[in-house]
């Protein structure tokens, strides 16, 4: 599966963005879809996952209660909405997949990658 995230941008802090991660090749139902962030000079951090139906969830410590996704699988799509957004939220955010489901999960889970969208919170 090929995988395009888009819709990230610069946004005030407080405010809101939703990304998108677009799916070809295969039917994205099938795969289990992870957000993941890379800001400057850190390591790749787990944000989201949602599992091929959208029944299972899981969220990262550090975005649980501010950020929401959600998956549209007549659309192939799979979206990520960023609420109350903060300045330390700023990295480039990916979107990956895989057929399996982990919990707790690291970039190492997912075997396919979109190519990044960089989202930039000013304060």
């Amino acid at each position: 599966v090929q995988l395009q995230a888009s819709g990230g941008g610069l946004v005030q802090t407080g405010g809101f963005l939703r990304l998108s991660c677009a799916a070809s090749g295969d039917t994205l139902s099938t795969y289990n879809v992870g957000w993941f962030r890379q800001a400057p000079g850190k390591e790749r951090e787990f944000v989201v996952s949602i599992s091929g139906s959208g029944a299972v969830k899981y969220y990262g410590s550090s975005v649980k209660g501010r950020f929401t996704i959600s998956r549209d699988n007549a659309r192939n799509t799979v979206y990520l909405q960023l609420y109350s957004l903060k300045p330390e939220d700023t990295a480039v955010y990916y979107c990956a997949a895989d057929q399996k489901m982990m919990a707790d999960p690291v970039a190492s889970d997912f075997g396919s990658w979109g190519q990044g969208t960089l989202v930039t919170v000013s304060s």
